[in-house]
């Protein structure tokens, strides 16, 4: 297995490093994997729809390292080395919007590798219908609300989304949801 070390005393995250399955082979900091290596690691996103079928949508925090102020996944983290994805997917939805969920309601939607300029990613989508109002932590999230599909649409090639959302979730999500 593959350890990358860091300082006696840093409080750094620890995220596992994984194969194009999934498997861990390795742990590595967040400042490694976010820093250019293209270590591949993994991401839980989980898209909230009310019973209406309308998507809530984050708009990321202006203190954000990556896509400050832009639109993105109701929820989204990294998984934490030793953690489950179900685990991860519950602590993100608590933390970034109030949410205390049963992950058995989750059901899976779909699983790609996202790569931009400085990071790499296993995204593994979920969806959970539920009438809860979300109450955004704004240290995390600037603000939330629902959206149709129609306005999600229409909102495409605007600068309005985070590039990884537009290009990658949405239409996986507009799909998923046509079925």
């Amino acid at each position: 297995m593959i350890q990358l070390h860091y300082n006696e005393g840093e409080q750094q995250e620890l995220f596992p490093l994984i194969d194009e399955e999934g498997n861990v082979v390795g742990r590595a900091t967040r400042a490694y994997c976010h820093g250019g290596s293209m270590a591949l690691h993994p991401v839980v996103h989980l898209h909230v729809i009310d019973a209406e079928g309308r998507i809530y949508l984050q708009k990321r925090s202006m203190r954000k390292d990556i896509a400050p102020g832009k639109w993105d996944t109701s929820v989204g983290g990294h998984v934490d080395f030793g953690e489950s994805l179900a685990d991860a997917v519950v602590r993100e939805a608590r933390e970034e919007l109030g949410l205390h969920i049963d992950p058995q309601e989750c059901r899976f939607l779909f699983q790609y590798v996202w790569q931009s300029s400085r990071e790499r990613e296993l995204v593994t989508a979920f969806a959970l219908t539920s009438e809860v109002t979300p109450q955004p932590d704004h240290d995390e999230v600037d603000e939330g609300r629902y959206f149709t599909i129609e306005e999600l649409e229409s909102l495409r090639g605007q600068v309005f989304y985070t590039e990884q959302f537009e290009q990658q979730e949405l239409p996986r999500l507009i799909e998923a949801m046509q079925e």
